[in-house]
């Protein structure tokens, strides 16, 4: 005959096994219907860059395709996008919270901030690459600076201020300098909008900023390109050369997007996300989009992205190295 103690372990044994299986029964529904409400996808920018595109145009194509709203939140601020990454750190590993990564939250923050409030690789679990965008060195229309020669030798000579939006443009900026041999004083801006504003208005010596984002300002020639920072030219800015070609060869900075959500999010939810991200990807509609922006696609899945980030933040740590750069 069973004592009082032994029926109540027996009880309380049953009752756990009901409780998980319960709760098993209820995450499978839940991956199962994912997604029943709306998604939120949060840039962690202004409004106006191309990585804002980016969301908005792939958040689109992910509501149809999922036949739920998703709605693209801009949250600024922090360095370099940290406020708006920590946001989805901290948002329910659900799925219903998208990160639009990009380099300078999940790779350049990594080298050029000290105490990151979140780990660009641990925290993070990636959906997709989207996006690889150019950047270039602009200065005003009316600058004497005709090409990056002329930049160069003027900035031996007297300290020119220059203008970035991120810590990844940051460190692009230093890079160069250091490369070219001079030393500039830095303005950081929270945003690609009031930088280019500045180039525009004279207040900034030159920049490094996002091609997609300044293409309207350079066709209406408020400012001007004086490199490119890929290795070949911009098909719509075919005369600008790149810095490679001007004399630094092994000089070549991107920025990308992607989609990422939190690292302990559901595998069958993110499954799903990953593989209606691929299908846009392969359309003729993100072609046409990638045409229109002057960018290129960036078809990569979880596996290869995770990869990919991991060497982009390698090897921006032997750039920072071998320049002296020091986190801040």
């Amino acid at each position: 005959m069973q004592n009082k103690t032994t029926r109540g372990a027996r009880r309380l044994f049953l009752a756990t096994g009901l409780a998980l299986a319960a709760c098993g029964a209820a995450f499978a529904q839940g991956a199962a219907s994912f997604p029943n409400k709306p998604i939120r996808v949060i840039v962690p920018f202004t409004p106006g860059g191309g990585s804002d595109a980016a969301a908005r145009f792939f958040g689109e194509k992910l509501s149809t395709a999922l036949g739920q709203p998703v709605l693209v939140e801009n949250r600024p601020g922090g360095n370099s996008g940290t406020i708006g990454t920590s946001l989805v750190k901290a948002a329910p590993a659900d799925g219903y919270t998208l990160l639009l990564g990009s380099t300078a939250p999940l790779v350049t923050n990594v080298v050029m901030v000290k105490e990151l409030p979140y780990d660009a690789v641990k925290d993070f679990k990636p959906i997709a690459g989207l996006t690889k965008n150019m950047t270039a060195i602009v200065v005003p229309a009316n600058s004497p600076h005709q090409n990056l020669a002329a930049l160069v030798a003027a900035s031996k000579k007297t300290k020119l201020n220059a203008g970035t939006a991120s810590a990844g443009f940051h460190l692009a900026a230093d890079w160069f300098a250091n490369l070219a041999g001079f030393q500039y004083t830095h303005v950081p801006y929270k945003g690609l909008g009031q930088t280019l504003t500045d180039v525009a208005g004279g207040n900034l010596d030159w920049a490094i900023v996002d091609l997609a984002g300044a293409t309207p300002l350079l066709q209406g020639n408020r400012i001007r390109a004086l490199a490119v920072t890929d290795d070949a030219r911009h098909p719509f800015f075919p005369a600008v050369p790149t810095v490679k070609e001007s004399g630094y060869p092994d000089y070549v900075y991107n920025t990308w997007t992607s989609f990422h959500v939190r690292a302990d999010t559901p595998d069958d939810v993110s499954r799903k996300l990953t593989d209606a991200t691929m299908k846009i990807l392969q359309s003729d509609a993100a072609k046409e989009y990638a045409q229109k922006a002057g960018t290129k696609l960036l078809p990569l899945g979880p596996a290869e992205f995770a990869k990919y980030q991991r060497e982009e933040v390698e090897r921006f740590q032997k750039v920072a190295e071998s320049s002296g750069i020091k986190a801040e």
